[in-house]
């Protein structure tokens, strides 16, 4: 498309100044009145494309560029002459000024970015190399020409001391402006733009004007439609059991369908061919475009009905001829709609703020949004390998299987019997005119509706794949999801960096020991404990937690009693089918710690543990109330030496047995001492406390220890129901995950119980009362041998004044336990303790939090597997940054 104010030909101005230019020479008066009575000359700037300024030297085109364009859009050969030369006027530098030129247009393009080149680009060797940039990025080249006298450029030169331009460089400029300005489109230039004289440049003003694929502003609720080849009667039907209300013109033909709840139906192309009424499929879903019901894309075989319509040569294969032989009883009038309507269509489009691409083929994230012939082909054919299958048809490249964009590609073409999701892509052809179904799938539901064809239309080529490409989840998860240093993005923490030794680290564990990763939807985060107790003979204590939830604005808290257990998911299935559902593996579900391994070594355990739990979530109706059939529950399992008794054995037993082997004799031999009148009261005052304080580590382990037999003995104690069908529920309120633990214990089998209660106190942190029966309550809870207790904020998820997100729990722990964590007589040296430093351990605990929430999102949206698995990944590999264990 050319924008041209008037005929190119005519008297050159480097002969003669004309117009404004004319009059500016020799009256400046006349020239600011010629320039005001100028009209604007509007031109239209694709919002991410590359702009080609053209002009001579002295044209304007850097002032024209500061002018309409931010300056980092600009990038200017004069200022790249000036990185690699540290002068912007050396020539000899211009080979090396243009390769970095083309570097950073290159990298802006890849961005997205709206780029403007300003360079006199006069030469068709640097505008080819331009364009050839903006093909490889797949936006549009346009050209701005600016046509500016030679003798208002000399003049212009003139008055700049850093730019004395020989005699012969601008009419040589001039000559090859001119010679080139008719062939601009021929070089590939999508748009051009001549301003022709100094007025023209002056009125002149540039309009974003955004891409016809880009509908980002539309969010839906969507309805997907796949392909229909000519089945107009299943899309009726599919129609109405999506909710939408049929319209229909005074013959009874379906010309329109409107959704009561203002939903849009998107077509994913292939309307026509082989089906029993292409004219039908047409007149309804071009009723539903025209009234803003619906969107359409094209599909290949639109692409060759519409060549074929034009008159233009095509091969009649592939159920064409159906669709000549029907529309051949309809009136030109409807087929010339029909050819308007073909011409129209768009690529593919972006909607949802991009979270959505519907297009017909396919599309890999890096097409996304561009515009080009090689994205258009792919939209419409898709990529093959070359090769052809046994049918004679095109082996077609997997491109879904190696998809990891953040947007849902939602398309058709390639016939397979069900729909599902392929990494973050799903195909909705599922072959409705060789006798299978009708597809639709409603976003952001992701939810597929489908219905059966009346009969088989069309014999298919090929039978249909047993399997959509690259099977349930394509090539699931890649080491280059996971190595290396990553940055995943979080809803409610924002960006969360992993360095790449701790994923390197993280993926030792994970490769070696973990679960199978299609059950780890989640990693429960590390706990930051209370800020440390001034209090004599304390080094946590919960006035500290109160006061610090106080102090970031978090009035209601609930205290969690802490079961001296070890932390654990729970995912159980209502049935089998339901897990290989949702995660693809049969069975009843799974245990595993905060490092993603097997809980319980011994399957069948395992599956009594879990047996218990899906009896008593039936029996207590949370299956049904939350419209699920699995549940992921946070608890704790105990006792503790199930899981630790290595560790007990090796550290905490070796400890105390050590010191009740020493510490008497030593004892012994002080009395000794003292008898023979030497004086070691302090020395033997001391060893007693030691012994004492040994005793009292040696009670504070055993108390959470103890002997189990199968079921007996277990104790699992849920404290928040984390995620279900669809829902991350992790974000509601404690109390309404305390109100569903409850009943789940409640309905545990009362003659051998398993689940047990967490007990709680919700407290206000403004109410001087309501913290002294916190506190009371820890130190009850404490002295009868409890761990202590976790301090929550009631509404789960805060953030404080400024927006920082508020620590989602602390723990504080009672005295006696942390002889545990510190040693036995750490109560001697609780001032060096005091200095410990809790913000890394802060830090750490608000990062992996967001992740847990994070993998949460993603899991209840219904997206892949690798994308659930990065943050559940990335919070195993912050588990290895250094820190204090004790804290």
């Amino acid at each position: 498309m050319t924008s041209d104010a008037r005929p190119t030909g005519g008297r050159p101005d480097d002969d003669l100044p004309t117009g404004a230019a004319a009059a500016e020479t020799a009256d400046p008066a006349a020239a600011e009145a010629a320039e005001a009575a100028q009209p604007t000359r509007r031109l239209p700037v694709t919002d991410v494309s590359l702009v080609v300024l053209i002009g001579t030297s002295g044209s304007g085109k850097s002032t024209f560029a500061r002018r309409h364009f931010l300056p980092t859009q600009v990038v200017s050969s004069d200022y790249c002459r000036g990185l690699v030369a540290d002068d912007e006027n050396d020539q000899s530098a211009s080979t090396d000024a243009f390769e970095v030129l083309h570097y950073i247009v290159g990298k802006r393009l890849a961005a997205g970015r709206l780029t403007v080149v300003d360079a006199t680009n006069v030469q068709p060797e640097s505008r080819k190399a331009l364009v050839r940039i903006a093909r490889e990025y797949d936006v549009l080249p346009i050209a701005i020409v600016l046509d500016v006298p030679t003798g208002v450029c000399a003049e212009r030169n003139s008055t700049r001391p850093d730019r004395q331009l020989p005699a012969h460089v601008l009419p040589r400029q001039q000559r090859e402006l001119r010679r080139s300005i008719k062939g601009l489109e021929r070089e590939g230039f999508r748009k051009v733009h001549i301003l022709r004289g100094e007025a023209e440049v002056a009125a002149a003003e540039v309009v974003p004007e955004k891409r016809f694929n880009d509908l980002r502003h539309l969010t839906g609720p969507f309805d997907i439609v796949g392909d229909i080849h000519g089945c107009r009667s299943e899309l009726e039907t599919l129609l109405v059991r999506l909710g939408y209300r049929i319209a229909r013109d005074d013959r009874g033909r379906a010309v329109d369908a409107v959704h009561p709840e203002g939903r849009t139906a998107v077509f994913v192309g292939d309307l026509v061919d082989r089906g029993p009424d292409t004219p039908g499929v047409l007149r309804l879903v071009m009723g539903m475009v025209a009234a803003g019901h619906a969107l359409c894309v094209p599909g290949n075989h639109e692409n060759k009905l519409g060549r074929y319509m034009d008159g233009r040569k095509v091969t009649v294969s592939y159920g064409l001829q159906e669709s000549i032989d029907q529309l051949a009883a309809e009136p030109e009038e409807f087929l010339a709609e029909v050819r308007a309507f073909m011409r129209g269509l768009v690529s593919h489009y972006l909607l949802d703020g991009g979270a959505l691409v519907v297009c017909h083929a396919g599309l890999p994230e890096k097409y996304h949004g561009r515009n080009s012939g090689r994205v258009r082909s792919h939209a419409l054919y898709g990529d093959t390998t070359g090769e052809t299958d046994e049918y004679g048809l095109p082996v077609r490249y997997p491109w879904a299987e190696e998809y990891r964009g953040k947007a849902l590609v939602v398309y058709g073409h390639t016939p397979t019997p069900t729909a599902s999701f392929v990494n973050n892509t799903i195909c909705l052809d599922t072959g409705c005119v060789f006798g299978g179904d009708l597809t639709a799938l409603r976003y952001p539901e992701r939810e597929i509706v489908t219905v059966p064809a009346e009969q088989e239309w069309y014999a298919p080529v090929r039978p249909l794949h047993t399997d959509a490409p690259g099977g349930r989840e394509g090539r699931p998860l890649d080491l280059a999801d996971v190595a290396g240093r990553r940055i995943v993005e979080t809803a409610h923490h924002g960006r969360v960096s992993v360095r790449e030794e701790n994923a390197a680290a993280a993926l030792e564990v994970m490769s070696r020991f973990a679960l199978d990763p299609r059950l780890l939807a989640y990693l429960p985060p590390t706990m930051a404990p209370s800020a440390t107790s001034r209090r004599d003979g304390y080094l946590e204590h919960p006035e500290e937690a109160f006061f610090s939830y106080r102090h970031d604005g978090v009035q209601q808290v609930v205290c969690e009693e802490k079961h001296m257990g070890s932390r654990a998911v729970v995912l159980v299935a209502r049935d089998e089918a339901a897990l290989e559902k949702k995660f693809g593996l049969d069975g009843p579900g799974a245990i595993w710690t905060r490092t993603g391994r097997a809980f319980l070594s011994d399957e069948e355990l395992t599956g009594a543990v879990l047996a218990r739990v899906r009896a008593a979530a039936e029996r207590a109706g949370l299956f049904d109330e939350l419209a699920t059939g699995w549940l992921l529950l946070d608890a704790e399992l105990m006792p503790w030496s199930l899981k630790a008794a290595d560790l007990l054995r090796r550290q905490y037993a070796a400890v105390g047995a050590a010191a009740g082997a020493a510490l008497p004799r030593v004892l012994e031999a002080l009395d000794l001492a003292a008898e023979r009148g030497l004086d070691v009261a302090d020395l033997t005052a001391r060893q007693r406390r030691r012994a004492q304080d040994a005793e009292a580590f040696t009670a504070a382990y055993r108390r959470y220890c103890w002997p189990t037999e199968g079921l007996s003995g277990i104790r699992l104690a849920p404290f928040q129901v984390l995620a279900a069908e669809g829902a991350n529920l992790a974000v509601l309120p404690h109390d309404r995950h305390l109100a569903w633990i409850d009943r789940l214990v409640d309905a545990d089998d009362p003659a051998e119980p398993i689940l047990r209660r967490t007990g709680r106190l919700v407290v206000d942190t403004t109410d001087e009362a309501s913290v002294a029966a916190g506190i009371a309550w820890w130190e009850e809870l404490t002295e009868a041998g409890g761990e202590g207790m976790v301090v929550k904020p009631l509404a789960s998820l805060v953030r404080e004044a400024g927006g920082r997100l508020v620590q989602p729990g602390v723990k504080v722990r009672g005295r006696e336990y942390l002889r545990i964590i510190y040693g036995p007589d750490y109560t001697q040296y609780l001032d060096q303790l005091r200095q410990r430093f809790l913000g890394h351990k802060r830090s750490l605990a608000l990062r992996e939090y967001a992740l847990g929430l994070e993998a949460l999102d993603r899991l209840a949206a219904g997206e892949p597997l690798w994308r659930v698995h990065e943050p559940v990944f990335a919070v195993l590999a912050l588990e290895s940054e250094p820190v204090d264990p004790r804290l």
